[in-house]
C-alpha cells in the first residue's frame, strides 16, 4: 500500500481542508506528507483560515493513521487518491475532484462509458416505467449506470441495470460502510459484486442531511452524461444536473405531465435546454455511444502504440485538423488518419467533423500509463 496514503487519509478528516486548500498545501509544501507534517507557522503564512489550520493540528495529535489504514485492510476497501492511477478519469476532470475516494468492489475502464441516472425518492408509476425502459437498454448497450442508492429512482436504476447483467455504481452520501437507506443494504452487496459503491466521505460517516448534496458532483463527476426520469422542485436530482452543467457534460431529461408536481424540475430542464429523452438512442446518439461494445473491445484487443502516444500528447480539448496533426507529430498524414480511426474506437478521441480531432479525456490518460511497448 502507497506510504503516502496515510497522509491523504488524515487531510481527509480535517474538516476545513477541500480539494482547492489541499492542492495548495501540496503545491506549497511539494507532496501531500510534507504538507501533513508542516509547521504552524508555515501554514499560516499560505493564509490558510485559522479554523482549518487548527482542525490539522488537532487531527496530527489525535488520528492514528496506521489504524485508519489497518482498517481498509479490515473491510476491504480500497482508497484511491489524485496521485492513484486507477483514479476514475472522467471523475478527475471535474473542478472539485475529490482528493480521496473510498471503492468497495471495483471500478474497472468499461466504467468510463458511464450514464447517471437519477430522479424523485417518490417516484410515481409513469417514473417507474419510464425506468423500466431506460436502464435495461442503457445496461444493453454496455453502459455502466451512476445513481445514488436512495429510494425511488436511484435504487430503481441500481436493481435493474443488475438484473440485465450491466454495471452499476452506487456513489454514498455516507461512509462506505455505513449504507443508507438500511433497506438497500442487499442491494448494495450485489452493487459491490457487479461494479462499486464509493464514497468521499471517511469510514464511519454516518448519512447527514448536509452530505447528500456535495456528493452529487460525484455522481455527475463519473458520467457522461446525467438523465432525470422525475424530480419536482426543488430535488437532489436538480442539484445533480446543476453541478453536470458546471462539469461540462450533457443533461438530459425524461418530460413528464404538466399536472404532475414531480415532474415540474425534468420539465423545467426542457424548458432550459436541457436534451429530451423518449427513448434511449436520444441518450446515445448525443454521446456518441451506439458502439460502447465494439469500443470496449478494440481498447482490450488493440494495444496502445507510440504513434498513438504522440498524437495523443498533440491532442486537447480544443479541435485539431488531421494534417495540423501530421505536420506537428512529423508523420504521415495515412498513418495518421488510420490510427485515429484506431484511437477513435477505443475512446481516445472524437472526430467533431470535417477531420477535427478531440482527446476525451484530459487527465489520468490511462492509454499512457505502462501499456507502451518499448521503443
Amino acid at each position: 500500500m502507497d506510504d503516502d496514503l496515510r497522509y491523504w487519509l488524515g487531510f481527509n478528516l480535517v474538516r476545513g481542508i477541500g480539494p482547492v486548500r489541499l492542492r495548495a498545501l501540496i503545491a506549497a509544501f511539494g507532496d501531500v506528507r510534507s504538507a501533513w507534517s508542516a509547521s504552524e507557522s508555515d501554514l499560516l503564512k499560505l493564509r490558510i483560515n485559522r479554523r482549518a489550520v487548527t482542525n490539522l493540528l488537532r487531527a496530527r495529535r489525535e488520528e492514528d493513521l496506521d489504524q485508519l489504514l489497518r482498517r481498509l485492510d479490515q473491510e476491504k476497501v480500497q482508497a484511491l487518491t489524485w496521485d492513484s492511477s486507477d483514479y476514475p478519469p472522467l471523475l478527475a476532470q471535474i473542478p472539485d475532484a475529490p482528493p480521496l475516494i473510498f471503492v468497495r468492489g471495483a471500478l474497472k475502464p468499461a466504467d468510463e462509458w458511464a450514464v447517471a441516472v437519477v430522479g424523485t425518492r417518490k417516484v410515481s408509476p409513469y417514473g417507474r416505467e419510464v425506468v423500466r425502459r431506460l436502464v435495461p437498454e442503457l445496461a444493453r448497450a454496455g453502459l455502466t449506470v451512476v445513481s445514488g442508492l436512495a429510494r425511488g429512482i436511484d435504487g430503481m436504476a441500481h436493481s435493474i441495470a443488475l438484473a440485465e447483467g450491466g454495471r452499476t455504481i452506487a456513489v454514498l452520501g455516507s461512509g462506505v460502510d455505513t449504507i443508507y437507506p438500511p433497506e438497500h443494504r442487499k442491494l448494495a452487496e450485489a452493487i459491490i459484486e457487479n461494479g462499486a459503491v464509493i464514497s468521499d466521505y471517511p469510514m464511519g460517516a454516518q448519512p447527514e442531511a448536509a452530505n447528500f448534496p456535495p456528493r452529487n458532483r460525484i455522481i455527475s463527476g463519473l458520467s457522461l452524461g446525467t438523465v432525470i426520469v422525475e424530480a419536482g422542485l426543488p430535488s437532489g436530482a436538480l442539484i445533480t444536473a446543476d453541478f453536470a452543467l458546471e462539469q461540462g457534460r450533457d443533461v438530459f431529461a425524461v418530460p413528464g405531465s404538466i399536472l404532475n408536481a414531480a415532474s415540474a424540475g425534468s420539465n423545467r430542464l426542457i424548458r432550459d435546454g436541457a436534451h429530451v429523452v423518449t427513448e434511449v438512442s436520444d441518450i446515445l446518439e448525443v454521446l456518441q455511444l451506439e458502439q460502447v461494445p465494439e469500443k470496449q473491445a478494440a481498447r482490450m484487443t488493440l494495444p496502445s502504440s507510440p504513434t498513438e502516444a504522440a498524437l495523443f500528447q498533440h491532442l486537447t480539448s480544443e479541435p485539431r485538423h488531421l494534417d495540423e496533426l501530421a505536420r506537428e507529430a512529423d508523420l504521415a498524414v495515412a498513418i495518421v488518419s488510420s490510427t485515429l480511426v484506431m484511437m477513435e474506437l477505443k475512446g481516445m478521441v472524437r472526430q467533431v467533423g470535417g477531420l477535427q480531432y478531440v482527446r476525451v479525456y484530459e487527465h489520468g490518460e490511462p492509454y499512457l500509463t505502462g501499456t507502451l511497448p518499448a521503443t
